[in-house]
């Protein structure tokens, strides 16, 4: 059951990050949650975003302006530390509350909170029509470079800040998309890493390896909503798309935040 949720998820979110924008991150890491803990989802999700990113990247990484990578994505990556390392610090915490709702019982704890309000606040955003239009001047950017690279190390949600910050550096449209496919590549590979240094050998022992063959399945039917996603980008109706994506998106943050995934 695990390889079917999993696998149509990472299908589904894949070809809707390309058609309407939402990261694949934040669709994909509660199936993740479903069946791992979710310090265990959010790195597998990691996983997945990065073989995603590195695909695209393969393609456009001659269009990148490495300028403004620099200016971006370097300080992006020292915040990705931080957020990755609050991340394995909130897991540590003990659950805030519990309830009882028909016979099973729900944990509230501090990481699933966070997390769930980081959604629901991502999905308020994109709700905003006024949004995609909001920009910063390129003096900015290593703070939008910090903020992204914070949130994209915390939960895996750094796109909505990314493109922001990014939308006005003077980049055509090939360089924009590729500088922010480089600049996104950075933070998973950081994050990753950070994951990789702090998760003890008993966090992963605790799911027996099992996770290894979801994430390539993940990855696999990830690859194969980009290509769906590519044939079907001229026959989608983009702002109903968008308002379907956002209510989706605050279920999962809700429910997440309730401690019911």
């Amino acid at each position: 059951m695990q390889y079917i949720i999993i696998s149509s998820v990472a299908l589904v979110a894949s070809l809707l990050t390309l058609l309407s924008g939402f990261g694949l991150a934040t669709v994909l890491m509660p199936a993740f949650a479903l069946f791992f803990p979710l310090v265990i989802a959010v790195s597998a999700t990691a996983v997945v975003h990065l073989a995603n990113n590195l695909f695209r990247l393969v393609l456009l990484w001659r269009k990148a302006n490495w300028a403004v990578v620099l200016r971006f994505a370097l300080p992006a990556a020292v915040a990705a530390v931080f957020g990755a390392l609050l991340l394995n610090t909130i897991a540590a915490f003990p659950p805030m509350t519990q309830y009882e709702l028909g016979n099973t019982i729900y944990q509230v704890t501090m990481l699933k909170l966070m997390i769930g309000l980081v959604i629901i606040a991502f999905a308020v955003i994109e709700l905003i029509p006024s949004w995609r239009n909001v920009a910063l001047a390129s003096r900015w950017l290593p703070l939008g470079g910090v903020l992204s690279g914070f949130f994209g190390g915390l939960s895996g949600n750094q796109g909505a800040f990314r493109s922001a910050f990014l939308i006005r550096s003077g980049l055509d449209t090939e360089a924009y998309v590729a500088t922010g496919v480089v600049s996104s590549v950075i933070v998973d590979i950081v994050r990753l890493l950070v994951y990789g240094i702090n998760f003890s050998a008993a966090n992963f022992a605790a799911v027996n390896g099992t996770i290894v063959w979801p994430v390539i399945a993940a990855m696999v039917f990830s690859f194969a909503g980009s290509i769906i996603g590519a044939m079907l980008i001229k026959k989608v109706t983009m702002g109903a798309l968008q308002y379907i994506v956002t209510v989706m998106l605050t279920i999962i943050g809700v429910t997440l935040c309730m401690g019911v995934i």
